[in-house]
């Protein structure tokens, strides 16, 4: 049973109350942001997780644009079905609300429709939850045409089941002989502005899956086409703000965005760089998950989470630096195992070694055998990195060795751009090659061969 006085109580988690001192300050945010108290549910775990959770939702709210005056988390062995936190307590929320001038509640967790109406109802603002939280966040961010249909489609589902009817003042009334000629007994009130807005609701959706399949067949001719230079592929995935793209960015000299707020990549980035031995291999930026990533962006970005599952290595990149970054492995597992990855071999990397205690790392990578520590920021540890990538690539490559007519330069350059060039003399004959390439072009370079092993 829970502590009698932590089910009544509401804590306030420390870091998260701001204090207005200038009223000139309230004046500009009450033009330009939105004020906006934090509210969560601890039903399991440690009152410590509990208050991560929420400090990860003040960085949500942040990124989003919004100031957070203060957070507040209460006991429960379940969130309320009527108002999430009990009558009583919102009643108390309502108090806080009014006392700091907000005009938002955000809640740790997603809200039924109706926990929303009867939540709104009593603390007189607008409630929202976590799930219409990183919504937002995602549709902020979304640059490519296919990044903001996807999060488009996400939000629509998101907003299907809580869509509101007015009543029936704003039913489609069929009257009279209108009702196809059906006169006594056909009259009724129609169809209501909420089912209208539903059924659109569905037609928008409807047309967005069309319009990202179609956006998928790209991406697929492209894997396809890296899949016949038999290029491996290596999927950078990990936690909201670990560093990936700096990770990318390190590895291949790439100038992908780097921002240090949650969700800064949502669309891939397909970067090429070589291996120690010289081979090729091609990096993807992957976006960024989350704790209780909703469902609905999972299904959304699908289509562009094919990546990963389409690799053949994930490279996890964890924040050594975090407070908890177990939680947060076990979060991004969760996701790639729902994404249907859970098979594809994986390589954790222990990204800003340069911010983490050294104990803690050691305690890390004890729980994580086949991992590495890196630092993107300072490049320690990106050399054992990519030897530790290459030693866990199949190998596809195989040796050979041949005599290139010099009209056959195509194969030369091709020779080079996909696998190691061991030596390469010129000759009377021609060119005298001796390289690692994938099969297919072996098989081309097989017909001026002069012996050919495995590598």
């Amino acid at each position: 049973m829970l502590d009698l006085e932590d089910r009544h109580a509401l804590r306030r988690v420390a870091g998260l109350s701001t204090e207005l001192q200038d009223v000139r300050e309230v004046e500009y945010r009450a033009l330009r942001l939105e004020r906006v108290v934090l509210l969560g549910v601890w039903t399991e775990g440690t009152q410590q997780a509990a208050e991560n959770s929420l400090r990860e939702l003040a960085q949500l709210a942040q990124t989003a644009g919004s100031v957070v005056l203060d957070g507040l988390v209460q006991r429960r062995g379940r969130p309320d079905a009527s108002t999430y936190v009990g009558a009583g307590k919102a009643a108390e929320l309502a108090a806080l609300v009014a006392a700091t001038g907000a005009d938002t509640v955000i809640c740790d967790g997603e809200l039924t429709p109706g926990q929303l109406r009867n939540l709104e109802g009593a603390v007189k603002v607008k409630v929202i939850d976590r799930t219409a939280l990183i919504l937002d966040i995602f549709a902020q961010h979304a640059k490519s045409k296919e990044g903001k249909a996807q999060v488009e489609l996400a939000q629509m589902e998101y907003l299907l089941p809580r869509l509101r009817g007015w009543g029936e003042s704003l039913s489609r009334q069929a009257g009279g002989r209108v009702a196809g000629g059906g006169g006594i007994g056909a009259r009724g009130p129609g169809e209501t502005k909420l089912e209208t807005d539903r059924r659109r609701v569905r037609a928008r959706m409807a047309r967005l899956r069309r319009e990202i399949a179609e956006m998928s067949v790209g991406r697929s001719v492209q894997r396809a086409r890296r899949r016949r230079r038999e290029v491996p592929s290596v999927a950078i995935a990990g936690y909201t703000n670990a560093g990936k793209s700096s990770l990318l960015n390190r590895l291949t000299g790439a100038d992908v965005l780097v921002d240090d707020s949650l969700f800064a990549t949502l669309d891939p980035a397909v970067r090429k760089t070589r291996l120690p031995s010289g081979s090729p291999v091609t990096l993807t930026d992957t976006v960024g998950f989350v704790r209780h990533l909703p469902h609905q962006l999972v299904e959304a970005f699908r289509s562009t989470l094919e990546e990963v599952t389409d690799a053949d290595l994930i490279l996890h990149v964890v924040d050594a630096s975090d407070a908890d970054p177990r939680s947060q492995i076990a979060a991004v597992r969760e996701v790639l195992a729902e994404v249907g990855a859970r098979d594809v071999p994986e390589l954790v990397a222990f990204n800003k070694a340069d911010l983490a205690d050294e104990v803690a790392l050691r305690g890390l990578r004890l729980a994580e055998p086949r991992s590495v520590v890196v630092s993107a920021r300072t490049g320690r540890g990106v050399p054992g990195l990519l030897a530790e990538i290459e030693r866990l690539l199949p190998r596809r490559h195989a040796q050979v060795r041949a005599v290139l007519p010099y009209d056959r330069g195509d194969l030369l350059a091709r020779a080079h751009a996909e696998g190691e060039v061991l030596r390469a003399e010129h000759t009377a004959a021609g060119t005298e090659l001796i390289a690692r390439v994938p099969p297919g072009l072996a098989a081309e370079l097989g017909r001026y061969a002069v012996a050919a092993s495995s590598a």
